[in-house]
């Protein structure tokens, strides 16, 4: 059993087909075909269904794709113990919401990037949707949400933690003085929202169609300060996360409103796909992620 044919099964396992996996790697499909059956032949198992040119992990398969993973990291870990090499290094593609990664980037992350030099990090705005389309074809390694709680077999969650989040307006706003608000109240508000069908923009509509109701802002942004500057400014409502405000709130600019019938279930959750190797480098970042 050879470690290059446990690498050509992990691609062809991640990318879905032979004809990519031999792309990726620099091989014929012929080789990356003879070098699954060699494996498949040393297990004595069938690791992939082939069906009208297409592959499909069986369910020993999916075992034997984990134990692959494992293997491959303690081989690279003896390499490296071999070799004296203690420098972590590679590339990690990211993808999340706009609106999230001016959060990505805070104070932390210089330290971040200190300790971890040869880390390099490629972020992808896109909706939740397009997150999971992207990761379903190994397009990026990471998903960070901030969204309805998701759960699905194929993902592994590698952290979580539900969020507050409120309608905020500036604190001169009459309506900061009012102890009770409905959302009825809200729909001829002047707004600035984060994009349209983004995250917990997507969970605000949802809530509203339920109750018949429509907000339409002046201007939809990704750029989360920026919102609550203009809020701070008496120039319309927002609806954001609160760990967003926390500084806005507690110097005074802006207020959360108390909205009577309206509540929402957030979640931050940061997501890779279950069949996906967590290399160190990955495990790196997903542990400056988990802390932000």
């Amino acid at each position: 059993m050879e470690i290059k044919n446990l690498e050509t099964f992990i691609q062809t396992a991640e990318l879905g087909g032979f004809t990519k996996a031999a792309e990726k790697l620099g091989y014929s499909q012929s080789t990356v075909s003879f070098q699954i059956r060699q494996l498949e032949e040393a297990l004595g198992i069938q690791l992939f269904e082939r069906v009208n040119h297409t592959v499909k992990l069986t369910a020993r398969g999916s075992e034997i794709l984990a134990l692959c993973h494992e293997i491959l990291k303690l081989t690279g870990d003896m390499k490296k113990v071999a070799d004296g090499q203690r420098q972590i290094g590679g590339h990690i593609r990211i993808a999340t919401a706009s609106s999230l990664c001016h959060w990505l980037f805070g104070r932390q992350f210089e330290a971040f990037h200190r300790q971890y030099p040869g880390i390099t990090l490629k972020v992808t705005s896109a909706s939740t949707e397009e997150m999971f389309r992207l990761l379903n074809q190994n397009e990026t390694d990471l998903v960070y949400t901030l969204d309805k709680h998701i759960y699905n077999q194929n993902y592994r969650i590698a952290a979580e933690k539900q969020v507050s989040a409120h309608f905020i307006a500036s604190s001169r706003n009459p309506l900061c003085g009012k102890k009770s608000i409905y959302m009825a109240e809200l729909a001829d508000q002047p707004f600035i929202l984060t994009e349209k069908g983004m995250s917990y923009r997507k969970l605000l509509e949802e809530h509203l169609a339920s109750r018949s109701l429509e907000i339409r802002p002046f201007l939809e942004i990704g750029d989360t300060p920026l919102i609550c500057r203009l809020v701070g400014q008496d120039m319309g409502l927002s609806f954001l996360p609160d760990f967003v405000t926390q500084k806005a709130v507690e110097a005074g600019e802006i207020s959360r409103l108390d909205i009577r019938d309206f509540s929402t279930d957030i979640w931050v959750q940061l997501l890779y796909h279950r069949d996906k190797w967590c290399s160190p480098e990955m495990q790196c970042v997903i542990n400056y992620l988990s802390a932000i």
